[in-house]
């Protein structure tokens, strides 16, 4: 006797295949789409970071630098002025246990285009007072850890900018960051 569960078709029928369809769920969908989400927003994320200025750099002449190397070599920079010296700044820092903390910054200021030494030196001042309010601000945890230094930089070009003008400034090297 043959199988009971097996079934021959006769010999003028069709075999039709059916295959069970597969339903996208609404946790599916959500899933899919943050997925895509968070792909397309590293992507630009990651080109935002990698190609930063890079291109306008690259795109630039080879003498568009003040005459390229010639200038690097003798001033030390691309922008032929040598680098103007900012007096030792020295000031207390907040302390929350109240124990005394002090903080001594010295600073050279990278000069832009439109600045002459004369100007600089003329609108030091400005630049100095600047700079009072943002280190006094400082605490000792500001200054821990390998980031410290660029976050003060910046922030130091960002005041030297609004004090002098811009064209000023091209930089800030610190030279000494010492707290005791």
């Amino acid at each position: 006797m043959a199988d009971d569960t097996s079934i021959e078709p006769a010999e003028g029928d069709a075999i039709v295949v059916t295959t069970a369809k597969r339903r996208i769920t609404r946790k599916t969908a959500i899933i899919g789409a943050a997925a895509a989400v968070l792909l397309l927003g590293g992507g630009g994320g990651a080109y935002m970071m990698f190609a930063g200025d890079a291109p306008a750099e690259a795109e630039a002449p080879a003498g568009a630098h003040g005459g390229g190397g010639e200038a690097e070599a003798e001033g030390g920079h691309e922008g032929g002025h040598e680098p103007f010296d900012v007096p030792p700044i020295m000031v207390n820092l907040r302390s929350v246990d109240g124990a005394a903390h002090f903080l001594k910054v010295h600073v050279m200021l990278v000069p832009g285009p439109k600045a002459t030494e004369e100007s600089l030196k003329a609108r030091l001042p400005l630049v100095l007072d600047a700079y009072q309010p943002f280190l006094r601000e400082l605490r000792p945890e500001d200054l821990a850890g390998s980031a410290a230094v660029f976050r003060i930089k910046e922030e130091l070009l960002l005041r030297a900018r609004e004090a002098l003008g811009e064209g000023q400034v091209d930089g800030v090297l610190v030279q000494d960051l010492i707290q005791q």
